[in-house]
């Protein structure tokens, strides 16, 4: 088994990489191992009536490189607008471990996260927030705030305000289900009208696989449902983690 993992891991890089950041994005922990080397693939499609679909994928190798840090850099490509699937950025993700896992009610981590687009009137793209997690039983409750915004762009923007959550219920370490969710708010101090809001949700499924050695096949998807006139009708997000 262990002479398949790394040809899994590759053969995530030959999948038709689908487009932007929105439809595969995905929950965030605050937990970090320190050691873990991992190679990540995510992608995700997004489609609406009467809109082109629009997609996306990314090709990260991360490593935790003390107790409290994780980093990773991603290669992102994307898909819009029924155009050809291109290269679309460089993004380089931190988290922090804030507090030891259990040592209080809500473990809390920090993300900060550096993203230069190839196109470069977009200039450079932070994003950065609290992540939070609680357990009840065999349930594992998590929120995100974060926010984001593009320095030195073209075009002025402001401090936009983004939201993530999910619920899982740990059946076996093989297969867990549960429930995740996304939120666009608009401006961080005056959010968009509620018609440009986007929300959504659906069922999820999360998973790992022990390959032996230290090595581990972790997976989760997630098909989403507009919540809001603005959201995509239907969104598919995948994530496949080789850890090693």
């Amino acid at each position: 088994m262990k002479i398949y993992a790394p040809l899994l891991a590759a053969g995530a890089l030959l999948c038709p990489l689908m487009s932007v950041a929105g439809p595969a994005d995905y929950v965030y922990y605050p937990s970090v191992t320190y050691g873990e080397k991992e190679i990540d693939f995510k992608a995700g499609s997004a489609s609406k009536k009467d809109t082109p679909d629009e997609a996306a994928a990314s090709i990260g190798l991360g490593y935790g490189a003390t107790q409290w840090w994780f980093t990773e850099v991603y290669l992102k490509y994307k898909r819009e607008l029924n155009e050809n699937t291109k290269f679309d950025a460089v993004e380089w993700e931190n988290k922090f471990q804030l507090t030891e896992t259990g040592q209080y009610p809500v473990d809390v981590g920090f993300l900060l996260e550096i993203e230069r687009p190839m196109d470069h009137d977009e200039g450079w793209e932070v994003k950065w927030g609290p992540l939070f997690q609680t357990e009840f039983g065999r349930v594992q409750l998590n929120a995100n705030l974060l926010f984001q915004r593009n320095y030195q762009a073209a075009v002025a923007n402001n401090l936009q305000f983004f939201y993530q959550w999910q619920v899982k219920y740990r059946w076996k370490p093989e297969f867990e289900y549960g429930l995740q969710g996304f939120g666009e708010m608009g401006d961080y101090d005056k959010w968009s009208p509620q018609d440009e809001q986007v929300h959504k949700l659906g069922p999820a499924i999360f998973g790992k696989l022990q390959l032996g050695g230290g090595q581990a096949i972790k997976y989760n998807a997630a098909w989403l449902l507009g919540a809001s006139k603005a959201a995509p009708d239907n969104t598919l997000r995948l994530q496949v983690e080789y850890e090693f």
